[in-house]
């Protein structure tokens, strides 16, 4: 237990920065909802959909990489190694993407922005550099200064986006001018955005500088291709993951047989209802963030299987929760998200599908432990690809037919997939003891919660009322998975003296 308690620590700092950044992010994503409609935020969605493929590439895996290879080879000279080669790497990369800025705006229909792209490498310069010293922060174990650096970071994101954004044009309109006003350009709008986010970058790399002066330019070939061998499959993986999350973003205006100003509007919807279904996808990142280096770390153990398979129990468990607190209060986030347009509100029963979909990546997440212990990093590779081919070939047939819509149920398909995909060759090939009946029964149990609540508000659909059947449908969820798993939390810190049991003799 003592290894899952540290895990559970470890996640929560991790965890506490993501969080910031994500919340930030609604309150950023949310005021664009009361600024602009949705139609004028169709780019920046496409903008952001570039963004993981771009880390991808940049990257490619150096980041699980290290984790993997620290455990058996010099810290310090593969630390860098891998920092010359991404340094390297980093510089060409960038170079091209310059050179290609004003293609990459023609093809994303923003032949107007080609800054976008300029902005958008700058953004992807600073977030590879600081791959590694962030990797090298949470293979030591030093969750602190890895949320402080993060937080900063966001905050001076959303200060330079609320300034920027929010105030500056209501001081042109009172005093034109104001000295406040001296880098405010209102031909940007909501280019600013980026803006916020490369400052935000720059600080974040900045406050890394004592990772980075401890980096020597030395350079070890041997290891450098035997990191490769191992990093070029999670490449695929990485990329192919990114087609089943982004794609649809990507491709909606291509796919849509709608007028182009159409297809941007419900693509801004699709958006907008998209960022609550990621409200679970914080919690499968900051869970990642200290997963990874503790499944390497506890690879040598005896009971290391024993271990993962409780580390997924109740990682499913905190998702079923996440999933009711979406699914049960979606009238509450609706009512915030069409506070000023309505037309967000379209999309709201999409929510749902993603949310699930979500946790079937988190389980998927969990699953993927198999392949990289075992070096079988291929087999990761050629589930995402099937992966990806089924969200591409689904998105083209579906988003003509049903919109955003069936771009969600492409999404919820091809998590579902790769998640049965993993689990039946991971026990082939690493069987770990997962508790497969108890977790397909919380899953199901969490389903029909949901439904039994909008049956409910069929009868009778009122604000006030799905909020308190909500109270208490979450709250008879939480009763039932304390009870049954009663045992285990008793074994947690501060929360195990709520399971104990009443002492003998006392009246309760």
């Amino acid at each position: 237990m003592s290894s899952i308690k540290k895990l559970a620590g470890q996640t929560m700092w991790y965890g506490l920065p993501t969080i910031g950044s994500r919340f930030l992010g609604y309150i950023l994503n949310f005021s664009l909802s009361f600024i602009y409609k949705a139609v004028d935020t169709a780019d920046l969605t496409q903008i952001y959909a570039i963004v993981p493929f771009l880390n991808i590439l940049f990257t490619y895996g150096v980041e699980t990489s290290y984790f993997r290879f620290v455990q058996d080879h010099d810290k310090n000279k593969l630390y860098n190694t891998l920092n010359v080669s991404v340094l390297f790497s980093t510089i060409l990369f960038s170079i091209l993407l310059l050179l290609c800025a004003q293609t990459l705006a023609d093809a994303t229909a923003m032949p107007a922005h080609p800054e976008y792209f300029t902005w958008l490498t700058g953004i992807i310069v600073l977030d590879t550099l600081a791959t590694l010293p962030f990797a090298k922060l949470r293979q030591e174990g030093r969750p602190k200064k890895y949320a402080f650096v993060r937080v900063a970071g966001i905050v001076v994101n959303v200060v330079i986006v609320v300034f920027f954004i929010g105030i500056c044009p209501q001081i042109a309109k009172k005093e034109p001018g104001s000295l406040l006003l001296i880098f405010y350009d209102p031909k940007i709008g909501i280019g600013y955005y980026l803006i916020g986010n490369l400052i935000g970058s720059a600080v974040t790399f900045l406050l890394l500088w004592k990772e980075w002066i401890s980096f020597h330019f030395s350079f070890d070939k041997e290891l450098w291709k035997k990191v490769m061998h191992y990093a070029y499959p999670l490449i695929i993986v990485g990329m192919g993951g990114m087609i089943n999350e982004m794609l649809s973003r990507l491709v909606y205006q291509h796919v849509a047989t709608i007028p182009p100003a159409e297809a941007k509007r419900q693509l801004g919807i699709f958006a907008a209802n998209y960022r609550l279904a990621v409200l679970i996808t914080i919690f499968i990142q900051m869970f990642r963030m200290a997963a990874e280096p503790f499944f390497f770390n506890q690879s040598k153990d005896g009971n290391a299987k024993k271990t993962y398979a409780r580390v997924m129990k109740f990682f499913v468990i905190a998702c079923c929760f996440m999933f009711l607190f979406i699914g049960l209060f979606l009238d509450v986030f609706k009512e915030i998200l069409t506070i000023k347009f309505k037309e967000y509100g379209e999309g709201i029963h999409i929510v749902p599908i993603l949310a699930m979909g979500s946790v079937f990546l988190g389980i998927y997440y969990n699953l993927s432990v198999w392949y990289k212990l075992t070096n079988k990093n291929l087999y990761g590779a050629g589930i995402t690809i099937a992966g990806a081919v089924l969200t591409v070939l689904l998105n083209i047939w579906w988003i003509p037919k049903f919109g955003y819509t069936g771009s969600a149920w492409a999404t919820f398909s091809c998590y579902a997939f790769m998640m049965v995909t993993s689990y039946l060759l991971g026990q082939k090939m690493y069987p770990i003891p997962y508790v497969k009946k108890k977790l397909i029964a919380y899953l199901v149990l969490t389903t029909l919660i949901f439904f039994l609540h909008k049956g409910m508000l069929l009868v009778f659909d009122n604000i006030y009322f799905s909020v308190a059947t909500a109270i208490l449908l979450l709250g008879a969820f939480g009763w039932f998975v304390g009870n049954v798993e009663r045992k285990e939390f008793q074994q947690f810190p501060v929360v195990g003296r709520f399971f104990k049991p009443p002492v003998a003799g006392t009246v309760s």
